[in-house]
């Protein structure tokens, strides 16, 4: 996933602008030739970096500074206005960097920066890490043990042989047809051997053996460790019904998804089980493949248990808007060879059946292993589990919360990067606590949605804007708390709201 071409735009900035035209905490997006830069003034010093955020090229000069850093308005991704490094995901790479001059009052942006040198390796030279699952929590420990100077083993070992790969995209544009293939790769391969973190892939771990440091693979080879990272990730919940077995497609992996491609070539008529936020995605992509789609599930509205009845009720009139016929306060019955059976009798004809209905941690190995293990694998701030030097962290791991003081498990993609980021830090014995507010985001047709906080429990929503409008902001309240904000276009807020709930950690 890198920088998409862009059109020079805004100013020259080669040619110089007044700085009192940027003041302080201000920044501007303009342009060095064929190159967008972006120009921002942090406590009376000058950066310049590139403008477009190297995970899906969002337009940084939207985004926010803090501090000597700027946040990228779709996805929050971070980056040193310094160094130009992605300091935190889900941006992999790092910015290019000018060189700024000042001179009679004016800003110039003169040559591009050599990129900033890697950490020298050396740290942990003697030692191992083992980790447990490719997907956005191994594979960006992995990267970040290499870019902090760790000089010891990496071993990355994931059943999947795809892995690792971008998985947000495999319900949205890589499942619609609007993304090849080989946008999917967090990296090219090459990239691995470059780093030396050595992939095992297609094999699965049989048992963990925390005190002989080794794991077991299937296969009956077995890898020492010193340190272990579990990031197992999670399984669809798959359902038990009548006539189900091999009739039902999960979506959690890239064989999933080629696969409801490859069943979606020669289908008309799709049912999704379950509307969910992978179910709904589904759904749009299938309908953008020119499928017929019919989407169930027990409650009234979609998703208004996580994003409020304003929401709920606007998703639904949006996907009613592109075609998807709702069977809402329905469950299945059973399934027969060409169509589904609701709970009323109601059959709809299907060549194709999805199920989003959520999924499971993946706790088996850890569990077997004597890790404390209730409802994911237990772990404390460091997101260290139970057993000292085996750490945890993404969709399995489940860890204290510091605005609510509750246990949480969050099953999103940018959650469990910057968990796998936080336990790199921590496997150099770094001591640096999670306290990342979760965020993510799900597109439907041209229509994003920005989550930010952790609003399980809410007992009250206050929106502001308008859902059909495509402008609006919904606050979720516990108590007169707010503990999490879903919009739709007001990208700025979601990412002033993640600040000021960073804030709430701090002074908790």
């Amino acid at each position: 996933m890198s920088d998409q071409p862009t059109a020079p735009s805004g100013p020259d900035l080669s040619l110089g602008i007044t700085a009192e035209s940027l003041p302080d905490g201000s920044m501007v997006s303009g342009h060095v030739g064929d190159d967008a830069v972006l120009l921002a003034r942090v406590g009376g010093e000058f950066f310049a970096v590139g403008a477009v955020c190297t995970h899906y090229s969002g337009p940084l000069g939207e985004g926010l500074l803090v501090g000597d850093t700027v946040r990228c308005p779709w996805h929050h991704a971070c980056f040193s206005l310094r160094s130009g490094r992605a300091v935190r995901p889900p941006a992999l790479n790092d910015l290019a960097r000018w060189q700024v001059e000042v001179q009679e009052g004016r800003v110039f942006v003169r040559r591009r920066l050599a990129a900033a040198p890697p950490t020298p390796r050396g740290e942990g030279a003697a030692s191992s890490i083992l980790i447990l699952g490719a997907g956005a929590a191994g594979s960006t420990a992995a990267e970040t043990l290499r870019e902090e100077g760790f000089a010891g083993r990496i071993t990355l070992i994931d059943p999947d042989p795809d892995a690792p790969y971008d998985r947000p995209n495999l319900s949205k544009d890589y499942l619609a047809g609007t993304a090849p293939e080989d946008w999917l790769p967090l990296h090219p391969r090459a990239f691995y051997s470059e780093m030396d973190i050595e992939l095992v892939l297609g094999r699965r771990v049989q048992a963990i053996d925390p005190s002989g440091g080794r794991v077991t693979l299937q296969d009956g080879a077995a890898l020492r460790y010193d340190q272990l990272l579990i990031a197992t990730g999670a399984t669809p919940v798959e359902l038990n019904i009548p006539g189900a077995a091999g009739r039902i497609l999960y979506l959690r992996n890239l064989k999933d998804s080629r696969r409801i491609i490859e069943s979606a070539k020669s289908a008309r008529r799709a049912v999704v089980i379950g509307t969910s936020f992978i179910g709904l995605e589904v759904a749009a992509s299938l309908r953008a493949r020119g499928l017929e789609v019919h989407a169930l599930g027990p409650d009234p509205l979609p998703l208004a248990r996580v994003l409020g009845p304003e929401l709920g009720t606007y998703i639904r009139d949006l996907h009613q808007e592109h075609g998807v016929v709702f069977h809402l306060g329905r469950t299945v019955r059973e399934l027969q060879t060409d169509g589904v059976v609701l709970d009323d009798g109601t059959r709809l004809p299907a060549d194709l059946v999805v199920a989003g209905v959520g999924v499971r941690p993946n706790v088996e190995l850890a569990q077997q292993a004597g890790l404390a293990v209730d409802h994911g694998i237990l772990v404390d701030e460091w997101l260290e589990t139970s057993t000292s030097g085996i750490f945890a962290a993404g969709d399995a791991a489940r860890w204290s919360d510091p605005r609510t003081g509750e246990r949480i498990r969050v099953e999103h993609w940018v959650v469990a990067e910057r968990m796998g980021q936080t336990a790199a830090h921590n496997l150099l014995g770094r001591r640096e606590p999670f306290d990342a507010v979760p965020f993510f985001w799900s597109q439907h047709y041209d229509v994003p949605i920005a989550y930010v906080g952790y609003g399980t429990g809410w007992d009250r929503t206050v929106i502001d804007g308008d859902p059909a409008a495509r402008d609006c902001t919904v606050t979720y309240y516990r108590g007169d708390r707010p503990v999490a904000t879903a919009t739709i276009y007001r990208d700025r807020h979601s990412l002033e709201t993640e600040v000021a709930l960073e804030q709430v950690a701090v002074h908790h």
